[in-house]
């Protein structure tokens, strides 16, 4: 019965919500007693994804468990949150192990198996894996771009009022705020403050320049072949169909017309 409930998919995915909600609400509730008694609670749930673990390998065999990604991942996840239970069961106080708490933050990772549950997830991480490969040149060359207008951007405003160019890095980070047209009409009316009338206008046509150019046209390439990518594969099934229909009509118009001929008197 106990078996039962933890080879049940339904039974760990209820576990995994409880622990992704315990890890949210769990950072309101900062006394002592409090976190003590969240710590039981997480580490109970760690040591029921254990005993998950154990069953699984023991129902289906080593090989066949880690033949799964999911499997490896599950285990990998297990095996880092190891060091806070063993923490928190023999309260380690003799030798310094407060290092191996970094650990529990990767906990919530363990949310990452909620993945699984999700239909046809594997077509859409196929799909995902098809568009970064098709994509990479294109992201590269999107980069460079961010990184020229960037640079030329600091060079350029570097002696402005504005603090979004104080530095390259400053500007880089500034350049992409302005490709995502998020907030970008902020910038130029913080470095216009001072400058002429004709510094004015070339700064708000350099803006619009570096807008268009990267923040309308650049990103939607990229997202355009992201997109054209990711659903390829169903574009290319989709058209096999299509020629297989398109090879039986004509196959059947064949046998068809065949058919009339012999049956047209005037054929004979």
């Amino acid at each position: 019965m106990v078996k039962r409930l933890f080879l049940n998919d339904k039974v760990i995915l209820v576990l995994i919500i409880l622990n992704s909600v315990l890890l949210f609400i769990g950072a309101y509730f900062t006394s002592p007693h409090d976190k003590y008694i969240f710590a039981i609670i997480d580490n109970s749930i760690t040591t029921l994804f254990i005993f998950e673990l154990f069953f699984k390998c023991q129902a289906y065999g080593f090989s066949t468990y880690f033949k799964s990604n999911w499997n490896k991942l599950d285990f990998v996840l297990v095996m880092l949150s190891l060091p806070a239970l063993i923490t928190f069961i023999f309260n380690v106080n003799l030798v310094d192990f407060s290092f191996f708490l970094v650990f529990r933050i990767l906990r919530t990772f363990k949310t990452f198996r909620f993945l699984k549950f999700i239909p046809n997830i594997g077509e859409l991480v196929a799909g995902v894996q098809r568009a970064l490969k098709a994509s990479v040149f294109v992201l590269l060359g999107f980069s460079i771009y961010i990184f020229m207008i960037g640079i030329l951007s600091f060079y350029l405003f570097q002696n402005s009022s504005s603090e979004y160019f104080r530095n390259p890095m400053v500007a880089l980070y500034s350049t992409f705020k302005i490709f995502t047209i998020e907030g970008w009409f902020e910038i130029p009316e913080q470095i216009i403050i001072g400058y002429s009338e004709i510094a004015t206008f070339c700064t708000y046509l350099y803006f619009i320049f570096v807008v268009l150019t990267g923040g309308i046209f650049g990103l939607s390439i990229v997202n355009s072949i992201f997109v054209d990518s990711m659903v390829s594969d169903n574009n290319n099934e989709l058209e096999n169909k299509v020629d297989k229909l398109d090879s039986k009509l004509t196959e059947l118009l064949t046998k068809i017309d065949k058919y009339e001929t012999r049956e047209d008197p005037r054929q004979r």
